[in-house]
């Protein structure tokens, strides 16, 4: 083929996917405001396509990619204050984690229930199915949280472990990780928590002085935490990671592994590209600590400001945000979101519980917030919803 007809080709295939690219809503626009990711930092976009190529199911080709897991996982570690004994396996997100996590309790419990709030991530039915377990889901209070004495009230004999959620996927509501940890180590079950949202949120909110519960490894009976950094913490998509309290707890789902430069390998995945873990340490090394703490800070200065506008046109607010996550409540949500959708806006339904839900991540700013509210008190009023 000639460099002419390679050039044209090339040309078409771009301009055919650039086509299809324009059909996206884009996080630059602003005009996501349901989506718990948000647009990738310019430095970990960067360092995701330095490392395209890379394999980390096959470390001795790659041990420079490898060393950047490491530190991924020791930044992940320290802030959930986790023990010498922790260990952590990357993911690709708060599903792989939640499955991997269940995998390890029925392994080492030889158990088959579940204890999850009504809130749970919809990876918990994925779980049941996989893995032939029962679901037992507890209501929650009035502040949409995991009812306690329920829980209580839950536990059998067969049960191989209990789920709270740090920043519920509808509202951002953070179950009392406290008490169930106190529950947990009392009667000896595997706690995991699942802080996919709210694990780069949380310790931030605690470093500028809001009162959070703890959700971390600080609690005694916490066995496992799911974390994500391609949400809050602003690295590419997909970028998760499983920690847990004890390290050994990897080897009970470690298989044999043939034809590649590791002799036991544990996780769901095989292959598993080098390129969203680069992104991670990136924007982990770019920001720190002091960084995200800034970034929250900015988020949840534009949630007060948006809840406060919600309420000026005369809309409720499912309960005071916790985090960056504000629930509204109306009668015909699916409608709404439609409405809104035809003028560019895109917020998720949550039929569950009669809201439609907002979040608040650094692509959404006030000038942009100032731009929906009109908007959504206009598709209200079509709708009877004031």
């Amino acid at each position: 083929m000639s460099n002419k007809r390679v050039h044209d080709a090339k040309n078409e295939i771009l301009q055919e996917l650039t086509r299809y690219q324009t059909q996206d809503f884009s996080f630059t626009s602003g005009h996501i405001l349901g989506s718990m990711c948000t647009q990738p930092h310019p430095i970990a976009k960067e360092a995701y396509m330095k490392f395209l190529e890379t394999n980390l199911g096959d470390p001795q080709l790659f041990p420079g990619t490898k060393t950047i897991e490491q530190k991924v996982l020791s930044f992940l570690l320290d802030l959930t204050h986790a023990p010498t004994t922790a260990a952590g396996h990357i993911v690709g997100g708060g599903t792989e984690s939640n499955i991997t996590s269940m995998w390890i309790a029925k392994v080492l419990t030889g158990k088959r229930e579940i204890i999850i709030p009504e809130s749970a991530h919809f990876s918990f039915q994925k779980i049941a199915s996989l893995m032939d377990m029962k679901l037992s889901s507890i209501p929650l209070t009035t502040k949409f949280v995991m009812d306690i004495t329920k829980v209580k009230q839950a536990i059998t004999p067969e049960t191989a472990a209990v789920v709270g959620i740090a920043g519920s996927t509808e509202l951002g509501a953070i179950d009392p990780i406290p008490e169930l940890s106190d529950l947990c180590r009392e009667e000896h079950l595997f706690f995991h928590v699942d802080a996919a949202f709210g694990g780069f949120v949380i310790p931030f909110l605690k470093r500028l002085g809001y009162d959070v519960v703890d959700f971390d490894f600080h609690l005694p009976g916490v066995s496992s935490i799911s974390i994500d950094a391609h949400k809050m913490g602003c690295a590419a998509i997909p970028l998760g990671a499983l920690l847990l309290r004890k390290n050994m707890w990897l080897d009970a789902i470690s298989v044999k592994s043939n034809c590649v430069s590791t002799e036991w390998q544990a996780g769901i995945l095989g292959t598993r590209s080098g390129g969203p873990v680069a992104a991670a340490y990136a924007i982990i090394k770019y920001l720190g600590k002091e960084g995200y703490t800034n970034l929250v800070k900015q988020c949840m200065e534009t949630t007060l400001y948006t809840e406060e506008r919600i309420r000026q046109v005369g809309l409720e607010v499912m309960m005071e945000p916790t985090m960056n996550v504000i629930g509204i409540r109306l009668s015909h949500p699916r409608t709404i979101v439609e409405k809104l959708t035809k003028l560019g806006w895109k917020v998720n339904n949550l039929d569950r519980i009669s809201s439609i839900r907002v979040v608040i991540m650094p692509h959404v700013t006030k000038p942009i917030i100032d731009k929906f509210i009109p908007d959504l008190q206009k598709v209200c009023q079509e709708s009877g919803e004031l």
